[in-house]
């Protein structure tokens, strides 16, 4: 009898561990679907010297209360503000040190408290000042649990933001969260391939760009030879706050009317070109159907290749059919380039 009851117990572990793996397995592949939203607002009030910090920042609270409320109903899985976004404009770097003594984790504990009841990562940037006391530009990106889980340091301020004693940073970490990579940049950022080159090496799958400029065609860019999603909260004045697929197309936008953007990304997806795969894709479409999405931006070459539903993932059938990736297509083009000038 005791044998039985254990056979049971075993059997029964088996069938659990089975479901669960399926269960995992299927999130893994539906989790590749990411709601961002990027809020591009910036205050209409300023500091007010007579009135002292705290004043600022509980009316800084408010307002960015009252901005992400704007995108909660979305159930957002990451959230991203603009660069300083908790710091007045008019802040002289005299003042700077007064003033985030007397902020302290106030906004941050705000911002966890958001993320936290809303099961949501929420990346903003500010200024801080470290342990060895250097004042820092800083990506901040707090977890569905609300804490810290990531802090990225400008890596190039510019040079009046150096003169009035920003550190710049030196490292370029990429943060792991439960849908995938990311990784931040930071307004003059966006100017430098040193810094492109690193990220192009570990292509996260999604770029977080806080900024108080556009960047132009850079945002392009950085998406592209990354072959990374790239969301950009860009702090206010008119422009816009986008967010970019991997080949650099817009695919949504904050406009005149909402200074805030949401949309669906789907993580599971590859750029591919279309050199010697142009058979590979239409065999791959009539027999995966609506589930497989091919986006042409035309004029390029290069498309993405993802994989809509929940049941696989656009690797497995990249390998099914021997598709090649752009960057081993692009080292192969070297390589025959190599070969054909020795010759």
């Amino acid at each position: 009898m005791k044998i039985k009851v254990n056979e049971t117990k075993y059997y029964r572990r088996i069938v659990v561990s089975a479901l669960l793996s399926i269960f995992i397995m299927s999130n893994v592949w539906a989790s590749r679907f990411v709601k961002v939203a990027t809020i591009g607002g910036r205050p209409s009030f300023f500091f007010d010297k007579n009135k002292g910090s705290q004043n600022f920042i509980d009316r800084i609270m408010v307002f960015w209360r009252d901005q992400i409320d704007q995108v909660l109903a979305d159930k957002p899985d990451l959230i991203l503000l603009p660069e300083i976004c908790d710091i007045p404009t008019n802040l002289k770097a005299g003042e700077w040190k007064e003033y985030l003594q007397v902020r302290n984790n106030q906004v941050t504990d705000l911002f966890s408290s958001i993320a936290r009841a809303n099961h949501c990562y929420i990346a903003f940037g500010t200024m801080r000042i470290d342990k060895e006391g250097n004042f820092r530009n800083s990506g901040v990106l707090l977890d569905r649990n609300g804490k810290v889980t990531g802090i990225y340091n400008k890596n190039f301020p510019t040079i009046g933001e150096i003169e009035d004693g920003i550190k710049p940073g030196n490292e370029v970490p990429v943060f792991q969260c439960d849908f995938g990579r990311v990784a931040f940049a930071i307004c003059f950022d966006l100017n430098f391939k040193e810094l492109l080159a690193k990220y192009e090496a570990e292509k996260p799958d999604i770029i977080l760009f806080s900024s108080n400029y556009h960047g132009n065609f850079m945002q392009q860019l950085w998406a592209y030879w990354c072959s990374s999603f790239f969301v950009g909260s860009i702090n206010g004045g008119g422009t816009p706050s986008e967010i970019r697929n991997p080949l650099g197309d817009v695919i949504a936008s904050s406009t005149n009317y909402f200074d805030f953007a949401v949309a669906t990304i789907n993580l599971d997806s590859r750029v591919v070109h279309l050199d010697n795969n142009f058979g590979k894709l239409d065999t791959i479409k009539r027999k995966y159907g609506r589930a497989v999405n091919i986006t042409d931006p035309g004029r390029l070459g290069p498309v993405l290749l993802s994989y809509e539903a929940d049941d696989y993932n656009i690797d497995k059938i990249i390998k099914e059919f021997d598709i090649e990736l752009i960057d081993p297509y692009f080292n192969r083009s070297r390589k025959k380039r190599a070969e054909a000038l020795q010759k």
